[in-house]
């Protein structure tokens, strides 16, 4: 049985974060403030509140000026986007993001659409993912950017390689699969719906996982050698899981991310360094 090497997203995090320490007080002063992020909250929901402290946490320790707005329950979409608005036309705000998700009586692309494109460190709004596309620059989505960090850090080769993401998100798969083209990856998007998944996955050299279904993949779909990137975490009475059969994949991958510890920690990571590079595109543009 080969070994597989376990790529350690926790340190991968802390370098990220700490590149963002060193360089926030260079642009404090170049531009006499430091970048200002602001999260909205929408309701009172567990999760969410765990999620928002944790990002404002880690801004502020990287020198960042954090800011968090919570909001009723029943805001409405009219009052969201006048408080989106306000938050775009401030010019002390580099980032804005909105947790999701939301209320049933919001809309997600209609939030996603009225943060403005420069503010829009998720990525998630259709000027960014458009600027993706193009291959110009603007804020890449937080999770696929450090899910390209952590194969470059652990030397994946990507060029010429097949690449099966499993997941078709917005948020995940789509943004990822555009990323691994650029770098001339082979790369198929499968789901759900696709036929002979297990068969499909036992080509790939990287085998991504972003489908949200604890241990979906079984360690017999993986090609040996393959890099498994496991984006999943998934709450089980066992604990946390992530998408892939983390036991069986060891000794058949050659790279795997662990759940926890691999790809959760770039998330936020990502979303310090999206702030800060928003920030100084719009303040030399």
């Amino acid at each position: 049985m080969s070994e597989t090497v376990i790529i350690d997203g926790r340190a991968a995090a802390e370098e990220v974060r700490e590149a963002v320490r060193d360089d926030v007080p260079a642009f404090v002063a170049r531009h006499g403030r430091p970048p200002g992020l602001v999260g909205v909250q929408v309701g009172d929901d567990p999760a969410s509140e765990i999620y928002q402290r944790r990002k404002a946490e880690a801004a502020e320790a990287a020198g960042i000026a954090s800011r968090r707005i919570v909001l009723p329950a029943d805001t409405t979409q009219q009052q969201l986007d006048a408080l989106i608005d306000e938050l775009n036309d401030d010019d002390a705000v580099d980032g804005v993001l909105v947790q999701l998700p939301v209320p049933d009586q919001l809309s997600e692309p209609a939030i996603a659409g009225r943060i403005h494109p420069d503010k829009d460190v998720d990525g998630f709004s259709a000027g960014n993912l458009g600027r993706l596309v193009r291959g110009e620059p603007g804020s890449v989505p937080c999770t696929p950017r450090g899910v390209m960090h952590l194969l470059d850090r652990a030397e994946v080769p990507l060029e010429g390689a097949n690449v099966v993401v499993v997941g078709r998100s917005l948020i995940v798969g789509k943004p990822l699969a555009l990323l691994l083209t650029a770098r001339s990856a082979t790369v198929t998007v499968a789901h759900s719906r696709t036929r002979d998944l297990p068969g499909l996955c036992r080509g790939a050299d990287v085998l991504v996982a972003a489908v949200g279904r604890p241990e979906m993949v079984r360690g017999e779909w993986i090609k040996r050698g393959a890099a498994v990137i496991d984006v999943g975490i998934n709450r089980t009475d066992a604990g946390l899981v992530g998408d892939v059969a983390g036991d069986e994949a060891q000794g058949v991958a050659g790279w795997l991310t662990p759940v926890p510890g691999g790809v959760g920690p770039m998330t936020i990571a990502f979303l310090l360094a999206n702030t800060l590079e928003a920030a100084s595109r719009r303040l030399v543009s």
